[in-house]
């Protein structure tokens, strides 16, 4: 048996080679067939990780989620083929991959990877974040039924959104409320959990992602952009104001001709309207640009942070010119998610009928003849579901062959799911983006 020195020493090493991964346009670092979970058993209960919460019936008081006489059960049997990651997300050595409960066997919507541990394993089993028992629905009303895209914040924050939803096919449920959580990543503690009004939406359906806008010298005074692609609206909440309202607006809506897609050998029509929101440089008077664009369209939008911030500029019919269309990225250029890096200045793009990442240069005119293309590979980069970029300079992105899995069948011979990974400062090499 390997002494445990050893098993450090291999687990450093594959570490380092994770980090190491850099010169080409982005390096495949994870990839599975199926998804495995480490804490999928029946009755399994994580005994050392548990979330506590502030008892508003206590002054200075916590309670906690997950302990191990809370009587967590399970929340039915694991169906492998069922598990497709769609979100990922790196902060100081843990990779928070995210499973939707959009099929039924999916034991933990909210997972992680240890890099430290797990990170020497082509296809290492997910770890559920914070524990499997707070990942059991059906164990408490307080527990997590859906998440799809995390977010960290200048805080050191995990944001992200509940839907609240089981979007089994032919049977929907809204079991609760959606809600959006926040919690510290330095104590893995809940800071806040805040359900949406039902006069926000009716059902957690197309919140789908979560964009932090806050200055790390005030954290309590963040704001959360929460793009709705049912509904086509812009949600923002305050956390110091303990607020939410919402924009519509029409540049939120699908582009009809943008809505045809042909993606992993499979054609299909999807009306996704507003999807991703990413916020710009710091401007000079202290603000900021927020961009934004739907998912079933080629063309990015523009607003600043000053206009939602503002609850009362919600209430406005007319919006005038605050909400301004910044052009087309070019054709096949529909995207899922995109992201602003302060290091470089350029804007990466998850584009999913090219099967890669784009990049637009802020301090260029967005035209067509500005957006440049990173890497593309339509047999393994199939469906970039999400993109993010880590507080080191590195852009992640996790590729899923959801289209394959909706409308036709996934090969589990074959690798379905990988995540990629590249610095922010040679993603850009070599392109328009420069």
């Amino acid at each position: 048996m390997l002494s445990l020195h050893v098993l450090l020493l291999c687990a450093i090493a594959g570490l380092q080679l994770l980090i190491s991964a850099d010169g080409d346009p982005m390096i495949e670092v994870f990839k599975w067939k199926q998804l495995d979970f480490y804490n999928r058993k029946d009755g399994y209960m994580d005994l050392w990780s548990r979330l506590c919460i502030p008892d508003p019936h206590v002054y200075n008081s916590r309670k906690c989620l997950g302990s191990s006489n809370s009587g967590a059960s399970s929340t039915g049997s694991f169906i492998q083929y069922n598990n497709v990651p769609q979100g990922v997300t790196h902060f100081r050595g843990r990779l928070f991959v995210t499973v939707p409960r959009r099929q039924e066997g999916i034991p933990s919507t909210l997972n992680y990877i240890d890099l430290a541990m797990d990170g020497w394993n082509q296809s290492p089993n997910l770890r559920a974040y914070p524990n499997f028992a707070l990942n059991q629905y059906n164990a408490s009303e307080q527990n997590l039924v859906s998440v799809y895209r995390t977010s960290v914040d200048a805080c050191g924050r995990l944001w992200f959104v509940d839907t609240g939803m089981l979007e089994f096919p032919n049977n929907r449920q809204q079991i609760r409320r959606p809600s959006i959580w926040v919690i510290d990543l330095a104590n893995d503690r809940l800071l806040k959990r805040f359900e949406i009004p039902q006069s926000i939406v009716e059902i957690g359906r197309g919140l789908a992602s979560i964009t932090v806008d806050v200055d790390a010298r005030r954290c309590a005074d963040a704001f959360a952009y929460i793009p709705d692609l049912v509904n086509r609206r812009l949600h923002v909440y305050h956390l110091r104001s303990d607020r939410i309202w919402s924009f519509e607006h029409s540049y939120f809506n699908f582009d009809p001709l943008s809505d045809d897609l042909n993606i992993g050998g499979q054609t299909f029509r999807w009306d996704d309207g507003i999807f991703s929101a990413t916020l710009g440089a710091y401007k000079a008077d202290g603000s900021r640009d927020v961009y934004f664009h739907p998912m079933a369209s080629t063309n990015e939008f523009v607003v600043s942070n000053r206009v939602l911030k503002q609850e009362c500029n919600a209430a406005r019919s007319d919006h005038g010119d605050d909400f301004q269309l910044l052009g087309t990225r070019g054709p096949s250029t529909q995207s899922t998610m995109h992201k602003y890096d302060p290091r470089t200045g350029v804007i990466f793009f998850a584009e999913v009928q090219k099967s890669g990442v784009g990049c637009w240069k802020t301090s260029k005119p967005f035209s067509t003849e500005n957006h440049g293309s990173v890497y593309s590979n339509s047999s393994e980069m199939i469906y970039p579901s999400d993109l993010t970029i880590d507080e080191e300079g590195y852009i992640w992105v996790m590729s899923n062959s959801m289209p394959i899995f909706v409308y036709s069948k996934l090969d589990v011979e074959k690798y379905n799911f990988r995540i990629w990974r590249q610095a922010t400062s040679l993603a850009k090499r070599g392109t328009v983006c420069e």
